[in-house]
């Protein structure tokens, strides 16, 4: 079994580590207020906070997030409109992320499931799937073991360049709920 920090102790971070916990492993919550004194302690690190939030973790925390692998949930939409990403086109948070923290391992996942969907553990009848994308093979293997283990499905999403496209889908399902056009309980099923 792995060992998770979750930083953010919002709706996603209680689904996300309810998950992992239930699927065997070690986690331990971090408030954003103890970051840069509270030891984080995880092989794992999860940033479980909305996007913004993700400049001042590194910079209060980015030295005990170095030889960590670091999961980016985030998606970086303009809040105020919920009309576009605020990531240069072509880019990603993620992306960005790792540029910042070179000595760490950056994964993207989670970002295109509502905390709903993985606390019940499916989406609209069909298995919660998380699409996992990062540049290192083992981490993403390590993260994807983790998940199922948790109950949820994992699926290889690609190298951390798919990020862009993760965070593109991650944003549609974002306007779609605060539209109400979907339920916050609902979501993009994969139906193999």
């Amino acid at each position: 079994m792995s060992s998770f920090t979750i930083i953010g102790t919002g709706s996603m971070g209680d689904a996300i580590g309810g998950m992992l916990a239930a699927g065997g492993n070690d986690v331990i919550h971090v408030t954003r207020d103890q970051v840069g004194t509270a030891p984080i302690v995880g092989d794992i690190v999860i940033l479980a906070v909305p996007y913004p939030a993700v400049a001042d973790i590194v910079s209060r925390a980015g030295e005990q997030l170095a030889g960590k692998v670091v999961v980016d949930i985030t998606n970086p939409l303009d809040f105020e409109t919920f009309d576009s990403l605020v990531v240069p086109v072509g880019s990603s948070a993620a992306a960005e992320l790792q540029a910042a923290l070179p000595q760490s391992s950056v994964l993207k996942a989670f970002n295109t499931n509502f905390a709903g969907t993985i606390s019940t553990k499916q989406v609209g009848g069909v298995p919660t799937t998380v699409l996992v994308a990062g540049d290192d093979a083992a981490a993403k293997a390590t993260l994807s073991a983790a998940i199922v283990a948790g109950g949820l499905g994992a699926i290889d999403a690609g190298s951390l360049a798919r990020a862009h496209e993760l965070e593109a889908m991650g944003f549609l399902q974002l306007t779609l709920a605060v539209g109400e056009q979907l339920p916050w309980t609902a979501g993009f099923a994969i139906v193999r």
